[in-house]
């Protein structure tokens, strides 16, 4: 059985003390395609780290994440749009819009997004895209940008139904589907009942977001299980008819 984790930041400080650890103990569990996503110019020599360590499991993507949106945005666009040229990727990611925290960039949040799109069509490449409290933003600039070659997933996603209906009439993305899936009162179980199994990839968004039973704590990528089990739970179906169906999807938007 193979699980893929479409979104871990497997390179962040909280695992310095046992990163090759923790990722083994992944692999050993079944969750053996783990897609990473980039924040910055700071996450860039991790992130290759990892890929390199462990090329047939990690698969690195390049991008700004909307949270690294300040003064100095349009040098951290040259640094994605440099690498982009020089060796291979699998998505432009994660960007987005994030007005969770701070409006102060907004409108920045929206020209790197839209700029980091049209870059990834350049490439030829999915995106995966970061939305807090914007999806509406969000959503604006990928429809404007739409066509029959644009695909990626709407990370993280907690959305209401018809959020999902209209990331899903898009035609060629998925919905993120972690942690949150386990909280009490999330909501997200209503949506996934809703949607068909076709639509979803599976995440972690290691460190962050821990399914229950490990609420609170530091997530990580062989945590997949929890989430995949409850998706099963709530479609009715068996394990691992969830772990063939959301990895086909995995590949349907990577491409490997």
């Amino acid at each position: 059985m193979i699980l893929t984790d479409t979104h871990t930041h497997l390179y962040a400080d909280e695992f310095k003390d046992d990163r090759s650890e923790m990722i083994r103990r992944a692999i050993s569990g079944g969750v053996s395609r783990l897609f990473l996503p980039n924040i910055d110019s700071n996450s860039i020599p991790g992130l290759f780290a990892l890929a390199k360590e462990f090329p047939e499991n990690c698969f690195p993507m390049m991008g700004l994440h909307p949270c690294s949106v300040n003064e100095e945005f349009q040098k951290e666009l040259k640094v994605v749009e440099h690498w982009l040229m020089q060796r291979t990727f699998y998505a432009v990611g994660e960007i987005g819009i994030d007005l969770y925290w701070d409006k102060t960039f907004k409108e920045q949040q929206q020209y790197a997004f839209e700029f980091q799109v049209k870059l990834a069509k350049r490439h030829g490449l999915p995106i995966v895209i970061h939305t807090r409290n914007a999806f509406d933003e969000a959503y604006e600039i990928v429809e404007r940008n739409n066509d029959k070659d644009l695909k990626g997933i709407f990370h993280c996603f907690s959305g209401t139904r018809e959020e999902a209906d209209k990331v899903i009439a898009l035609g060629g993305f998925k919905l993120g589907i972690g942690g949150v899936l386990t909280f009490k009162n999330s909501g997200l179980d209503k949506v996934v009942e809703h949607v068909d199994l076709e639509h979803l990839v599976l995440e972690t968004d290691s460190p962050y977001l821990a399914p229950v039973p490990h609420r609170g704590k530091r997530n990580e990528s062989v945590y997949l299980r929890l989430v995949a089990e409850k998706v099963a739970e709530i479609k009715k179906e068996s394990l691992e008819q969830v772990a063939i169906v959301t990895t086909e999807n995995s590949r349907q938007v990577f491409g490997i």
